[in-house]
């Protein structure tokens, strides 16, 4: 490996490239990148120095890139969040300016993750750290095409007191998500060869286009709809009739949020829906549904429609959650498709996301800006 076409040189020379447009990173790291590469390639570690960015000004220290680093790969910048004192919408402040959406400028790429899901999606990193407190992976990897876990609430350390947030990883496919999920979830206690264990098929899964109170941009529905037909059509998926319909967790969470867990609605809420998810996931059996309700809005924001109205729930019961890239809408906007597993069942999920993204079409690249 050379310097001048090694995976880190290339990541560094698309992020020269492309992210005075992007605005996807607030640092970059182009001489310790290099020679950790360097290091990581003569120790021959087991991520060899692959590239990868991590989440915000304090992403390095979190535990994911912390594993990384230990294995073998190499952190090349710091990616966006939203800035200090910046109004909520703007979900993530580069070095060059607002972050926008790989696919379409005008649009914003999601949070709290921007950044990392623009890095990802533009090939400017192979993988990046997020966390995730309300669907801030899932959502900026459905709006930008790319792939996007969180794990387990509790499984891995997490500097988040309220419970809801937990480390989540980007890459631009599950099967390429799967080395640097190696080395974070085995640093967790889970062995090493749980890794690639292939699932019998069809995976038994629960369909939810709304989970019983979103409203849901036709649009988003129809596309993350056709996905599943094809998913049933080719095998992989095998839709069980249950009732996958949930309490609107959003006052719960905002209660937990605020340091009142102990709210009498929002635990009525939280029991009820941890009963219902409970009868849902027996067995083994996945739920799918759309990642958001809406499709990319613009950077002013979201209007009437709460892009974590799908994703949150999952925070407050603690259940791994994935979006995958599932097609796009008319006017161009990427659409994720949510799969949510067991508690713990984080490995399953993985392989689940594997096979499902086996049987959908290959989620292409975002053009380069100005190309679109």
């Amino acid at each position: 490996m050379t310097r001048t076409t090694s995976a880190v040189a290339r990541a560094l020379e698309r992020i020269e490239r492309l992210d005075p447009a992007l605005h996807a990173f607030i640092e970059v790291w182009p001489d310790e990148a290099l020679a950790r590469e360097r290091e990581a390639v003569a120790r021959r570690l087991p991520l060899g120095g692959r590239p990868f960015a991590v989440k915000g000004p304090s992403g390095i220290r979190s535990y994911a890139a912390r594993r990384l680093i230990a294995a073998g790969g190499v952190p090349v910048g710091a990616t966006s969040v939203p800035g200090p004192g910046t109004v909520w919408q703007t979900w993530g402040q580069g070095a060059h300016g607002r972050t926008v959406n790989p696919w379409r400028a005008d649009r914003t790429p999601g949070g709290s993750s921007a950044g990392s899901a623009v890095a990802v999606a533009a090939g400017m990193a192979e993988a990046a750290t997020g966390s995730d407190g309300a669907g801030s992976v899932r959502i900026p990897a459905a709006w930008c095409g790319v792939f996007g876990l969180k794990t387990t609430n509790g499984l891995l350390p997490s500097p988040d007191r309220t419970g809801l947030a937990s480390a989540g990883v980007f890459a631009r496919s599950a099967a390429a998500a799967e080395p640097y999920l190696r080395q974070v979830l085995s640093g967790g206690g889970t062995p090493d060869g749980a890794f690639g264990l292939p699932l019998p098929l069809p995976l038994p899964a629960v369909y939810s286009e709304d989970l019983g109170f979103a409203a849901v941009d036709p649009g988003v529905a129809a596309v993350v709809r056709a996905a599943v037909d094809r998913l049933v059509a080719a095998g992989t998926v095998r839709l069980l009739d249950r009732d996958a319909g949930l309490l609107d967790p959003a006052g719960a969470w905002t209660a937990v949020r605020g340091g009142s867990p102990d709210d009498p609605e929002a635990v009525r809420v939280r029991r009820a829906n941890d009963e219902r998810l409970d009868a849902l996931f027996s067995g083994g059996a996945l739920l799918l549904t759309p990642a958001t309700p809406n499709r990319p809005h613009g950077h002013e924001g979201p209007g009437s429609r709460y892009s974590t109205a799908l994703t949150w729930a999952f925070n407050l019961s603690g259940h791994p959650a994935a979006s995958l890239p599932a097609g796009f809408t008319g006017d161009g906007c990427p659409v994720g498709l949510q799969v949510v597993a067991p508690r713990g069942a984080d490995l399953g999920l993985l392989a689940a996301a594997r096979a499902v993204e086996d049987a959908l079409p290959a989620a292409p690249a975002p053009p380069p800006p100005g190309r679109r």
